[in-house]
């Protein structure tokens, strides 16, 4: 079985030595889990809740708060891990970042 996802372990010390670049790279790995999140959101609305039917349906308001408990889940699902997405994706904002180039 895969190990799952550990922290980024991987910035060297003289990048975090650079307050500037540090900040940089915090917000490019935010970015990147708000990504994620996003996906598997929509992911989320393909495979998980449906609204009832009946006499215990939610009506309207279950329609309208089905999309935040997804987004809930989503954000749940990144902070503990997620999938990997957010780890590649930022790999690849920092290979491609010319910020401080």
């Amino acid at each position: 079985m895969e190990k799952p996802v550990q922290p980024l372990e991987s910035i060297t010390p003289a990048v975090m030595s650079d307050p500037a670049k540090a900040e940089r790279r915090a917000l490019l790995m935010e970015k990147a889990k708000q990504l994620e999140a996003g996906f598997l959101a929509e992911m989320l609305s393909y495979a998980g809740v449906k609204p009832s039917d009946g006499m215990f349906s939610g009506g309207e308001g279950e329609e309208q708060y089905t999309s935040f408990l997804r987004e809930a889940q989503a954000k749940a699902i990144v902070e503990h891990g997620g999938i990997g997405l957010a780890e590649n994706l930022f790999k690849s904002l920092v290979k491609h970042d010319t910020g401080f180039d």
